[in-house]
Formats: C-alpha cells, structure tokens, sequence
C-alpha cells in the first residue's frame, strides 16, 4: 500500500514542479490553498454520507477522492508523506492513549 500511496504522492508533486495543461492537479495548484481545503472539506464530507448510506464500493471511492486531496495540500504544505508516515508509525506504538484519546473526543 505505501508503494501505491508514495507513486501517488510522486505524481501530485511532480505537477506541482510541472504544470501540464488539462490536468486537474495543476488546476488544484494554480487555484491555491483555498480551492485545494475547500475539495479537501468536500471529500471528507462526502465520505461520511456514503459510510452514513451504507454504500462501501462508494466509500472506498470517496475515501480515494479524500487521499488525493490530501496529498495535494501535502504538496502545497511542503509536507513530505515520509513525515506523515512516521507519525502515523509513532501513533501505531503508542500505548494506554485511552484516556488522552477521550479527552480529545471530547474538545471537538
């Protein structure tokens, strides 16, 4: 999976290096930040109304929709996936976050 998610994320910045005329990328990058958090709020929208309908093959899809998106804002950020990567390793080992997590549930 990380083989297909570092391919993706080579792909979204390599337009950003290289604008290609037609491609939806470049179009997300040349729109800036707003354009990029406002399809990044679609999609995760969008997500949630297909796991609230039921429907999987549909969430699978706008799940994808959501990663893309995300990768580009990444890409806009300057944050590398090997950075999100490890946070996502550290969080993995980490143990007995119960309590931390509730807390957190609770604020937002």
């Amino acid at each position: 999976m990380s083989d297909t998610l570092y391919g993706l994320m080579e792909v979204v910045q390599g337009r950003r290096r290289h604008r290609e005329e037609g491609s939806y990328t470049c179009y997300l990058f040349e729109q800036g930040l707003d354009k990029i958090l406002k399809k990044c709020g679609e999609e995760s929208a969008e997500v949630i109304i297909a796991a609230k309908n039921g429907k999987k093959e549909e969430t699978v899809s706008e799940i994808c929709d959501l990663l893309y998106h995300l990768m580009v804002l990444m890409a806009e950020q300057d944050i590398p996936l090997d950075q999100v990567m490890a946070e996502l390793e550290r969080r993995r080992q980490k143990i007995g976050n119960l309590k931390q997590f509730h807390q957190v549930d609770r604020e937002s």
